[in-house]
């Protein structure tokens, strides 16, 4: 008689995801032949034979597999193994998606305030505000030339006139 009904790939739960191929092999340990088997998903039979391929699967195939194997001896009684309970649970690849996006939005947001925290700190660093005192061993700068009537500089005209 047929004993010991086993499903590869093991164990009792198996996560996947949607659109991986998933293909299951049922066997026995100790059984005549010919042996039969026979594929339930919870409970009810799906398929016939030692392999059950989903292909692709989506969240649909989620459930609980067994195989049941069977073989009769002296041509009238009828044996039956019932492998344990194989619990694929599928994960659709959308989560999966969305949490990419969601870190990809968050290191964008990082890159930017750093981005922000660097231009500041430029900013903060060449203002307008004398940095030192002036050297003195440095000569003096050349008195600028006086200007004379009408002479343009940086585009203002400047006149002259004597006040009192």
């Amino acid at each position: 008689p047929v004993a010991n009904a086993t499903i590869t790939p093991g164990p009792q739960a198996h996560q996947v995801w949607a659109g991986d191929p998933v293909t299951l092999r049922c066997s026995v340990q100790v059984g005549s032949a010919p042996v039969t088997f026979t594929w339930l998903r919870d409970g009810r039979e799906v398929a016939q034979g030692p392999l059950l391929e989903l292909g692709d699967i989506d969240v649909g195939h989620s459930g609980t597999y067994q195989c049941m194997a069977t073989n009769q001896l002296d041509g009238h009684r009828v044996f039956q193994a019932l492998s344990p309970e194989l619990v694929l649970e599928v994960t659709p690849r959308g989560h999966w998606g969305t949490a990419v996006a969601v870190n990809i939005g968050r290191a964008l947001l990082y890159l930017v305030l750093l981005l922000a925290v660097i231009g500041g700190c430029h900013w903060w660093h060449h203002r307008d505000i004398p940095h030192s005192p002036p050297d003195p061993h440095r000569a003096p700068p050349e008195p600028p030339v006086p200007l004379e009537e009408g002479e343009v500089l940086d585009t203002h005209v400047v006149g002259s006139e004597r006040v009192g």
